[in-house]
């Protein structure tokens, strides 16, 4: 009986003690599972913000494409229609978009001309703006001079 005593006491003692480390293998199973937990749920938020901040560079880049061939798509019209004036055809003008402003430079060879460019510009689609630098040549000396009237001698 005393060899079934110790047996039994053995066995409770060796089940006893697989129970203390399975408890303890447990709580330290669930430690490291609370840390992966926490280690996959940080590097989630950082794939989260990368994510993020790459949408915004890449928002932010199509909106310069877009605001760039929108400006070459302003030019090309503008031009169009101040290259194909009879009233501008001689003028020397540069042009240049800032998004729907449109810079007009160079010289035009009068005051209507430069109205016409200007009021051109304006009526272009996707034109918001127009800044004239256009400049007029002044009036020459010459030309101001009016032809003296005939004399007549008697």
């Amino acid at each position: 009986m005393r060899k079934i005593h110790g047996l039994v006491l053995g066995v409770a003692a060796t089940a006893g003690l697989f129970m203390s480390m399975s408890v303890g293998g447990r709580a330290q199973q669930e430690g490291v599972a609370t840390k992966a937990a926490e280690k996959l749920d940080e590097f989630g938020r950082a794939i989260r913000r990368g994510v993020e901040n790459a949408g915004e560079s890449v928002r932010e880049g199509f909106a310069r494409s877009r605001d760039t061939v929108q400006g070459m798509g302003i030019l090309a019209r503008v031009y169009g229609r101040l290259h194909w004036d009879k009233s501008l055809h001689a003028s020397n003008l540069v042009l240049k978009a800032d998004g729907g402003a449109v810079t007009l430079r160079g010289m035009v060879p009068d005051e209507a001309a430069r109205r016409k460019a200007v009021a051109l510009a304006a009526d272009t689609f996707g034109v918001t703006r127009v800044i004239d630098q256009l400049t007029v040549p002044e009036p020459s000396a010459e030309r101001n001079l009016k032809p003296a009237s005939p004399r007549r001698s008697d």
